[in-house]
């Protein structure tokens, strides 16, 4: 396990101050980084520690904020910010573009060997990057089986993988079948995989408030997804060049 320096960045994005966290590796030389979205009630200590988790494994890694600082606890107050935000693709890349930046502007990431992974609405973001060109060595996504633009999957310059829970009431079986249609006809890299028995944001445990049906914590899926992810990051953005 290696040292992890941690610190908040503050930037400009979608109108609001964005307070990322940015986690760093020991030592100076250049690595590859991970841009990390977080779920639609925004940054909170869960996406933090993944960032961290990353660092240690060696990664630079940056947890991206959504909403200027703020985590929604109200879900139907949280559903009035993110559902326009779901439904503007050019407001997603802004917001994921300006992150970005962020991270590449840090002296230890490797600009040329970065991942994007998101979670929900911070997978969908890192969707819409991959529709909008940026070059990117993989797009890892959990509960973010959103669809783009007609076409605009054919930019996707990476390998895409997908992550859903089977009792996911918000990503059903017709939600995926129209993902898996847009990556099969842009003749993307992708892969998706089902966790049985798991819920809508099964990867994030308990919150100290109510939660809509169909939303709950599977630790043993979680776990597996997270393992999956870093076979991933191994695979497609290995730490040694």
């Amino acid at each position: 396990m290696t040292t992890v320096t941690t610190r908040t960045v503050a930037y400009p994005a979608d109108g609001l101050t964005m307070f990322g966290h940015l986690a760093l590796p020991a030592g100076t030389g250049r690595r590859p980084a991970v841009l990390l979205g977080p779920e639609g009630p925004g940054l909170n200590d869960v996406q933090r520690r993944r960032a961290d988790a990353l660092a240690e494994l060696g990664y630079v890694a940056l947890a991206f904020d959504l909403h200027g600082g703020r985590w929604f606890t109200d879900p139907q107050e949280m559903l009035e910010r993110v559902n326009p935000l779901l439904a503007d693709p050019d407001r997603m890349r802004g917001i994921g573009q300006a992150a970005l930046e962020v991270l590449r502007a840090e002296p230890q990431t490797d600009p040329d060997r970065i991942a994007a992974i998101g979670y929900g609405t911070g997978g969908a973001i890192a969707l819409e990057l991959g529709r909008d060109g940026v070059d990117l060595r993989l797009i890892a996504t959990v509960n973010a089986l959103t669809t783009g633009r007609p076409g605009e999957a054919a930019r996707m310059r990476c390998p895409v993988w997908a992550g859903v829970g089977s009792e996911d009431p918000i990503m059903p079986p017709a939600q995926r079948n129209a993902f898996t249609a847009e990556m099969r006809a842009a003749g993307v890299d992708w892969r998706l995989v089902v966790y049985g028995g798991a819920e809508h944001a099964f990867h994030h445990p308990p919150v100290d408030h109510a939660v809509p049906p169909g939303v709950g914590y599977h630790p043993r899926q979680a776990e597996r997804a997270w393992r999956d992810i870093v076979g991933l990051l191994a695979e497609c953005v290995p730490l040694a060049p």
